[in-house]
């Protein structure tokens, strides 16, 4: 027969929820492809004689963990997702001087190493994301792969090497914010030898729009297109785009502009993404700036 939770069991998952969707993010990439697996397990409880599951804890994380690793499969079975079927997930956070919700930042830092864990298969991804990330014992990982502990130990190691050598972007936080102001200093003001000095000689500009996306290769190129954009903006404010430096731009009604993100490194850009499309626009939850523009001359707004 059976039991579905009763109220103490639905109120020790709901505890588990949080923690439960943070473990199926960084294993998915996707914020709503996390909040199926959540679901799921849920469903899966609801199913189970909750009352004979010594640690509820233990069980969800292995049941979201399968399940995880049963979505990482079967992608790789397809071809990668494309853009639009990402977008909705990309993490926009303010990036003030002032302070900032911490825990929104270290998702948002969080997110840069989702590209690293791409590289990683299925089963390498699970054991350094269990282990590494949340703390999960080889052991119970192993019963997830159906492997042992030492050969789970063993696609953990392997899984953290290439962690640790996969190439990222040097420079600081601080660095890179400010290359990425010294850009847009110079894309509003139209200095074509100012956006040179910042820009990586092989730089790649993808535009996306509500006609498609479009790239330009080659500073000299990424430059002059770099200065159409100086006479739309009515007000920008930078912010964090999955960890990196970027601004959010809307016009006098509120209405969101375009959101840029740059890849930094070497004190160089060699990676810009705008997205221009008021659809995509619409479906990201984007920081609420329209109650605090700032005055003129100051960082936000056209000088």
């Amino acid at each position: 027969m059976q039991t579905r939770p009763g109220n103490l069991v639905t109120e020790a998952f709901e505890d588990q929820r949080e923690r439960l969707r943070a473990v199926a993010f960084r294993m998915l990439g996707s914020h709503a492809d996390a909040e199926d697996v959540v679901q799921e397990a849920w469903m899966r409880l609801a199913r189970q004689d909750a009352v004979a599951i010594e640690n509820l804890s233990g069980w969800l994380t292995t049941v979201v963990g399968r399940i995880s690793l049963d979505l990482l499969r079967s992608r790789s079975t397809r071809s990668e997702l494309s853009y639009e079927d990402g977008i909705s997930d990309i993490l926009v956070v303010d990036d003030a001087p002032e302070p900032l919700d911490h825990v929104a930042l270290a998702d948002s830092v969080g997110l840069a190493l989702l590209v690293v864990l791409d590289s990683l298969a299925p089963s390498e991804r699970l054991a350094f994301v269990l282990h590494d990330m949340f703390g999960v014992s080889f052991a119970e990982i192993g019963q997830i792969l159906g492997k042992s502990a030492d050969a789970t130990k063993m696609i953990a190691s392997r899984a953290r090497r290439k962690v640790r050598s996969t190439d990222r972007p040097t420079g600081t936080g601080r660095a890179h914010r400010e290359v990425a102001q010294a850009f847009r200093r110079a894309a509003l003001g139209g200095d074509f030898e100012a956006l040179l000095r910042v820009l990586d000689p092989e730089v790649e500009l993808r535009v996306e729009t509500p006609g498609g996306s479009f790239v330009t290769l080659g500073a000299t190129e990424v430059a002059s297109r770099a200065r159409m954009f100086s006479g739309e903006v009515a007000h920008h404010r930078p912010v964090l785009v999955d960890g990196l430096p970027g601004y959010l731009a809307w016009r006098e009604d509120g209405t969101p502009l375009s959101l840029s993100s740059f890849t930094i490194a070497h004190h160089r850009i060699t990676a810009i993404t705008i997205i221009t499309d008021p659809v995509r626009l619409a479906a990201l939850e984007l920081p609420d700036f329209t109650s605090k523009i700032p005055a003129a001359g100051e960082e936000g707004t056209r000088p």
